[in-house]
Order: C-alpha cells, then structure tokens, then sequence
C-alpha cells in the first residue's frame, strides 16, 4: 500500500471496520477453500477488519494475517483473538509456506509498477499448487477515489499479471460488491494456482 492508503485506514479504522466487516463473503471463501486442504495454512494478505480470518480459523484453518494499517491490525487483531503481523506487500519473504494467499481488496493498493514483483513474491510464498484469491475494483489503471490510489483490472487484464506470476487461473468473476449500498460498483475476482 502506498503510504497515502495506510495513512486513510488509520484514520477511518472504525468506520471501515464497520462497514467491512459484516460484508458477506462466503461464497469466494468456499470457492477459494475449494483448493485448500482441509486444516491448510493461509495467509490473509490484508487482513482489514479480520473478518475473512475470523471464518478461516472458525473453519479449523491455520492463518495468518498482516496489514499495513496499524490501527486496522489493532482492530482485526481484537476481532480475531491474534496478532496481525505489521507488514506491506513488498516486504512479503515468506518461501514455500502457505496453501492458500487471500487477497481480497487488499492488492488493489499496491501500484501497477510494483504489482508483478508483489505477484512474484506471492507465488513463492505458496507451496506447489498453493491457490491465491485477489480481488479488484473493475476498470483500468491507475484510479484515485476519495484520498486512495486504486490499481483497476478488467477481467483481461487480469490475466497477464496471473500468469506471468506463475498462476493458472482457475476461475474469473465480475460481479457487484457485497457491501449494503455499494450494489453498483463492480469487482474483478480471482482464484489462481501455482503452476
């Protein structure tokens, strides 16, 4: 995230909290678990409000989680009873260790220049066949909205990014956000496995 992202989170951490929280994302979770063994490590990269952790661990998965924002790591790590590392998507050094990354609108801060090297650094945390979820404002390039910088994709352009990482993809939605109210705005979803 740039620092400008880190910075909104900070000091809108309970209202993003609130709002985030509740969002119902279980059908992409179940997708995602799909290629998950059962009890399999994941890494949550993002976390936000520890909410998709939260049903992770009540699943009987082991997680992870790391955020950038200081006061969202506070709040997701009250919310699920753990610490959540301090960590950016560029300083991601972990080899071979997860089964699953889920990276849902949470990638979407990084920049387009340094997304193909955080892609690089996402597969080689994965073991063999390890699957990654990430999810996407829908549209192209390089998008401010309110104080934060938001890399678009369109469900072409998502592949490349993907696929020069490393990854089939495996399945590729667009569709509505799960967010009350936000009904209009359009997401790109993915699931991809190591090759």
């Amino acid at each position: 995230m740039t620092d400008k992202n880190v910075e909104y989170y900070d000091k809108n951490a309970d209202s993003f909290f609130a709002g985030s929280i509740n969002a119902d994302m279980s059908d992409d979770r179940q997708r995602f678990l799909n290629y998950i063994p059962a009890g399999g490590r994941i890494l949550d990269a993002g976390c936000g409000s520890g909410r998709d952790s939260k049903a992770f661990l009540d699943a009987g998965y082991e997680v992870v989680a790391f955020d950038a924002s200081s006061e969202m790591r506070k709040r997701a790590s009250e919310y699920i009873g753990r610490e959540v590392l301090d960590l950016r998507f560029e300083d991601i050094s972990f080899d071979n260790e997860f089964d699953g990354i889920w990276a849902s609108a949470s990638l979407l801060h990084v920049p387009l220049e340094e997304l193909p090297d955080v892609m690089r650094k996402m597969r080689r945390a994965l073991k063999d066949r390890g699957a990654i979820y990430a999810s996407f404002k829908y549209g192209e390039g390089t998008t401010a909205r309110g104080e934060r910088l938001f890399s678009d994709f369109t469900e072409k352009s998502i592949v490349p990014l993907f696929g020069n990482a490393g990854f089939e993809l495996v399945s590729c939605d667009v569709g509505p956000d799960s967010r009350p109210g936000r009904e209009n705005e359009m997401w790109v979803s993915v699931i991809g496995v190591g090759r």
